[in-house]
C-alpha cells in the first residue's frame, strides 16, 4: 500500500520532535533535512517542493526550533541533536540516507557521520557551521542568572527578524511578508527564549580537525561567496579538511541557499546523488 505523507510529532529522546516526512515508493533514495540556528523545516520550503516529487524526504524541527518541543529536560548539545536525528529515523525505519545540512544543521550531519558512518550514504553541507568554538564561561554563568531568557529575547527583538534576513541574504529583495512571518512565528512565545538559554550552556564547540579528518562519507559543500555569517574561507578549511569533499561555490549568493538558491541547490544535489562518488584521498 502506498504510503502517504505524514506531518507531526514523535516523542523520541524524551522530547516531542517535529517533523515531515513525504514519502517515495518510486525512489530508494532518502533525504534527512536539517536547518540550522533560528531556523526551521520553514527554511528549506522551496526545496522539500522540488525533492519531494522524485526522493523521499524527512524535514526536522531540532529542537527547540520550530514546532518542536521546548523542554527543561532536554540537553541542547549537538551530540545529542545528533542522537535525537539518528532515532527518530529509525523510528520510520530508514536506511543509508543523504543527510543535508545548512549553517547549525551542517555541524549536526558532520556530528551523525563521526557517530554513525553506516547511516549515510553521503551528506550535503549548505554553508554549514565549522570551526565555532562553546560558549565562553562568562556567558555560560550568566545564563544561570534568573529570567536571563528575558535578555536573550531583547537581544532577539533587537536584532529582529528582517534584520537577520537581510544579513543572511544577498538578494534582500525576495524578502516579504510570508517569508518574515514565518521565521517570525516561532518566537511568539516565551518557551523558546528559555530553551536557547539552556542551548547557550549546552552547546558544545564545533567538530575540530582531527575528528573531521575522521570523516570519510563523501560530502558536497555548497557556499554563497557573500556568506557574512560563514564566510567563504570557514568552506575552503572545510574541504581541506574533510578529505571526501568537494566545494562549490554560488555566485552572487548569501548565507541562506535554501531561500536564495533552491532551484540551483536542487540540482547540485541530484547530480551529486545520483552522478558520481568522491575518492577519498
Amino acid at each position: 500500500m502506498e504510503q502517504t505523507e505524514s506531518i507531526g510529532y514523535l516523542p523520541v529522546n524524551n522530547i516531542n520532535v517535529y517533523y515531515e516526512f513525504y514519502p517515495n515508493q518510486a525512489s530508494d533514495k532518502t533525504f534527512v533535512l536539517l536547518h540550522g540556528f533560528l531556523s526551521s523545516t520553514f527554511t528549506f520550503r522551496h526545496l522539500i517542493s522540488l525533492l519531494k516529487k522524485e526522493y523521499q524526504v524527512l524535514s526536522v524541527d531540532l529542537p527547540p526550533f520550530g514546532k518542536s518541543a521546548k523542554c527543561n529536560q532536554y540537553v541542547y548539545s549537538y551530540k545529542n541533536l545528533a542522537q535525537t536525528v539518528i532515532k527518530l529515523t529509525e523510528s520510520f525505519g530508514l536506511k543509508k540516507m543523504t543527510f543535508i545540512g545548512h549553517s547549525m544543521g551542517g555541524q549536526i550531519v558532520l556530528n551523525i557521520l563521526h557517530m554513525m558512518p553506516e547511516l549515510a550514504d553521503k551528506a550535503i553541507l549548505l554553508c554549514s557551521s565549522a570551526y565555532l568554538k562553546r560558549s565562553k564561561l562568562p556567558l555560560i554563568l550568566t545564563s544561570y542568572i534568573p529570567y536571563f531568557h528575558l535578555f536573550v529575547k531583547y537581544w532577539f527583538a533587537r536584532t529582529g527578524v528582517k534584520k537577520n534576513l537581510q544579513d543572511a541574504l544577498y538578494n534582500h529583495s525576495i524578502i516579504n511578508d510570508e517569508m518574515i512571518n514565518g521565521y517570525l512565528q516561532p518566537f511568539l512565545e516565551d518557551e523558546i527564549f528559555v530553551a536557547l538559554t539552556r542551548m547557550i550552556r549546552h552547546r558544545e564547540g564545533d567538530l575540530p580537525a582531527e575528528v573531521l579528518h575522521q570523516i570519510k562519507t563523501p560530502c558536497l559543500l555548497l557556499w554563497g561567496d557573500h556568506d557574512n555569517s560563514m564566510p567563504l574561507k570557514v568552506g575552503e578549511k572545510l574541504n581541506k579538511d574533510l578529505v571526501n569533499s568537494e566545494l562549490i561555490v554560488l555566485k552572487e549568493t548569501g548565507h541562506a541557499l535554501p531561500e536564495e538558491r533552491p532551484n540551483e541547490v536542487y540540482e547540485y544535489i541530484k547530480n551529486f546523488s545520483g552522478n558520481f562518488q568522491l575518492a577519498a584521498d
